[in-house]
């Protein structure tokens, strides 16, 4: 017996990988953004590695203390709280509901660029903070971290990990200019790559070409606003004026994509782009007792399921009477996550809850409909679970994430400025029963699902791969390095262009000269 459980012990060994576990630094986004983070932090954690997770005083998600990882807590606050960000969101909300004036939607984008210009500004006055506190800064260099792992829609992780010279890993899907990373280190022609917001597809007429640069152009007046005055002085203090702030971002070794071409539209890409949309993605399990029941009792109508996501966590009273009234007329079973005060037309078909197991219940055979704000996690879950979609998209990339899904014709989107209990289920209706809906989701998901290796393994592969190699520069381009008159090959241009000046201006003086000399010789003869 002792023999065989040897020889059992010795095979199991030899078999299982070997884990040689690394030191991951961690400088998070908050909010939905932490989700993403933390299904990477779990993984790499059931991998053996070992995870430092620093998170502000004010931090909103992320918990001082997991199983997990552990936190460094720095005490200087971001302003990104509950509190605070879901005032602004209730604000947000009520502008929208004001119409779509050009005045109202001019003061939403100054609102917006307001509040991220100060939320940048008090991400920079926190890092200034860590880098002059040594003792901090020595601990992190002390601890010998084999890499950061950040969210660029903060700068404060890329920024660290240039500070400490570790390499730099992206969890991205849009960067703190408010652009989707692509733009950032892939070559995107405004003729068939639309700039966020923009609302277009990769088929653009003039007109459209016309609204694409007009975006673009707009675009860089709020990086230049938002993100270069706060960020430039800045790394010219600490890094150098020889160095752009940008210019980190775009050394980043590897950039795992929250996306995929199931959302996004054909484009270029580059080498060190990594695609792991809907790694957090998985099979649904089963539901408490209480919530199958009531899935069951729909009979062959099915559920509904709405849900707006962590930062809208009540409509206002009047949409959410007539959605609830809307709810009311189908033969489906309805659950709606709301925190709100109960409508008064809330029919017997709708159960109202806090909190709901959207994953597990997109899963379940009996969901028809998922209506939700347009979160990238959600429209993910959304397409893996083959579920078709109505739209309530409220500000950020939601209503760019529900263009796409409505263009790819497996969703109906509504304006929050002018839903109502009719158009509500009218849209509800489409998507019930037409079935074209449903179908093209089921593609969208197979297309999806139909590849070699997970997502989410397919981080970790490439996680493990810049830590096991120190980086992976071989897989960057350096073009970031360039001006642009270099990118664009202007100064090649204009010196070709003054060689063909060069010889066309020689060839007219030579033959000039030639001329006069045949002209010369010819009189003379004549004389």
């Amino acid at each position: 017996m002792y023999r065989l459980t040897l020889v059992a012990l010795v095979v199991l060994l030899h078999s299982s990988p070997l884990v040689n576990g690394g030191k991951v630094l961690v400088y998070p986004m908050d909010g939905s953004h932490w989700i993403n983070m933390n299904v990477l932090i779990e993984e790499l954690h059931s991998r053996g590695h070992e995870i430092t997770v620093l998170r502000p005083p004010d931090s909103w998600y992320i918990k001082p203390e997991s199983p997990h990882y552990k936190s460094i807590t720095i005490n200087s606050p971001t302003g990104y709280d509950k509190e605070s960000h879901g005032t602004y969101v209730t604000t947000v909300l009520n502008m929208r509901r004001k119409g779509d004036s050009l005045w109202t939607r001019l003061s939403l984008e100054y609102g917006v660029m307001k509040r991220y210009y100060q939320l940048n500004k008090q991400i920079i006055q926190m890092l200034g903070e860590m880098f002059e506190n040594a003792e901090l800064m020595q601990s992190l260099s002390d601890a010998k971290y084999d890499l950061v792992l950040t969210d660029p829609g903060v700068g404060a992780g890329v920024l660290l990990s240039h500070r400490l010279g570790l390499p730099l890993v992206l969890d991205a899907r849009w960067t703190i200019h408010h652009e989707d990373g692509h733009q950032v280190i892939a070559p995107s022609p405004f003729s068939y790559v639309p700039i966020q917001g923009a609302e277009l597809t990769d088929k653009m007429m003039f007109p459209q070409r016309v609204n694409n640069v007009v975006c673009y152009f707009f675009n860089c007046f709020k990086t230049w606003y938002i993100i270069d005055s706060n960020y430039k002085p800045f790394v010219n203090h600490y890094f150098g004026t020889d160095v752009h702030y940008m210019e980190l971002f775009q050394a980043a070794d590897i950039w795992l994509m929250r996306n995929d071409f199931t959302l996004e539209f054909p484009r270029p890409t580059m080498p060190n782009i990594v695609y792991m949309a809907g790694f957090q993605c998985k099979p649904s399990k089963p539901l408490s007792t209480e919530l199958e029941d009531f899935v069951q009792s729909s009979g062959e109508h099915g559920i509904i399921v709405m849900t707006l996501g962590t930062l809208v966590e009540k409509l206002p009273e009047d949409v959410a009477e007539d959605i609830a009234a809307a709810f009311a007329q189908l033969p489906q079973k309805v659950i709606w996550k709301h925190k709100g005060k109960r409508p008064s037309t809330l029919g017997n078909n709708t159960l109202l809850l806090d909190w709901l197991p959207q994953n597990d219940l997109l899963g379940h055979p009996k969901t028809r409909v998922f209506v939700a704000h347009g979160g990238t996690n959600g429209i993910h879950e959304a397409i893996y679970h083959g579920v078709p979609l109505v739209g309530l998209p409220l500000m950020f990339d939601q209503h760019d994430n529900f263009f796409r899904m409505k263009v790819r014709g497996v969703a109906e989107v509504l304006d929050i400025a002018t839903v109502n209990k009719e158009n509500f289920l009218e849209a509800l209706k489409k998507v019930l029963y037409e079935p074209t809906y449903r179908e093209k989701m089921k593609t969208l998901s197979n297309l999806h699902r139909d590849q070699p290796m997970k997502p989410l393994d397919r981080a970790m592969f490439w996680i493990e791969f810049v830590m096991r190699n120190k980086g992976a520069a071989h897989l960057r381009t350096e073009s970031y390095k360039m001006s642009t008159i270099q990118y664009y090959s202007i100064d090649v241009v204009a010196f070709l262009l003054a060689c063909v000046l060069v010889i066309f201006t020689f060839s007219i003086f030579a033959v000039a000269f030639l001329w006069r000399i045949m002209f010369s010789r010819s009189k003379a003869k004549k004389e």
